[in-house]
């Protein structure tokens, strides 16, 4: 957890290394805005879909992909694409955006540009969420994240109005109604990018980074992630429980009194 007010960061295994899997797409959508307030590119320019982009979860581009499939010609803008990969999590739209905007290295290079030397994206979805071990490709670390994120959402981050815009579609966001948000009381305001794996055999990852802005004092970001341990098909709502149990102790630690409840 790091606070927006004084910088300062709490936590457990800050520095270790863990499986973005979809948390990346939050300074994705950070950078299509970004890149567009700074002349780089137009937010509703069009960008073509191609039949080889179908990939699994793909809620606002899988009907436009059958399209493409059948010979219609199919596009999305960059806002489109990018509103997409934060609220829904729509792979499809994040491998088109990378494709357009130099790839991993490309999405990498943006981070570091913003102060953090840490997180790195290697590959396009599925294959990044697929971390094992010690493999340090696609990974952040809690604190690297957290920081990440508080400077993209700062005063020295993102321009004005691509900062209002992110900030708005994390709060839109679809994907993390059981995580950290549903331990956080219900009138605070808060918005998040959730990042999820599971496959056979291996253990499920369930993260999550959200944006909170407690009543009367500066916002809070804070940076989930976990790896389940055992073997389950995919994530389970007594895993997303543990996040939401990580709200509720951010919610205690910031307001032990309960005052603001």
């Amino acid at each position: 957890m790091l606070d927006t007010g004084d910088g300062s960061v709490v936590g457990h295994r800050l520095d270790e290394r863990f499986a973005m899997c979809s948390t990346f797409k939050l300074a994705q959508a950070a950078m299509v805005l970004d890149h567009a307030a700074r002349g780089l590119l137009r937010l509703d320019d069009l960008l073509a879909l191609r039949s080889d982009d179908r990939v699994s979860h793909a809620p606002i581009t899988g009907p436009l992909l059958d399209l493409v499939d059948a010979g219609t010609v199919a596009m999305l803008s960059y806002r489109e694409l990018a509103r997409a990969v934060q609220i829904t999590s729509d792979n499809p739209a994040a491998n088109v955006l990378l494709r357009n905007l130099g790839g991993p290295a490309g999405w990498t290079a943006y981070c570091r540009s913003h102060g953090d030397a840490v997180t790195r994206l290697d590959r396009t979805e599925p294959s990044l969420n697929d971390v094992r071990g010690d493999d340090p490709r696609d990974t952040t670390t809690p604190r690297a994240m957290a920081t990440l994120v508080a400077t993209l959402l700062g005063p020295s981050g993102l321009p004005p109005d691509a900062r209002a815009t992110l900030r708005q579609w994390m709060i839109d966001t679809e994907t993390g109604a059981k995580r950290l948000r549903a331990g956080l009381p219900a009138h605070w305001i808060a918005g998040d990018k959730t990042g999820t794996y599971g496959a056979a055999g291996q253990p499920p990852k369930v993260n999550d980074v959200a944006w909170i802005e407690p009543p009367g004092r500066a916002p809070l970001v804070v940076a989930a992630y976990f790896d389940v341990g055992v073997v389950t098909d995919s994530p389970r709502d007594q895993d997303q429980a543990v996040l939401a149990e990580v709200g509720r102790l951010v919610a205690a630690h910031v307001d032990p009194t309960g005052a603001a409840q």
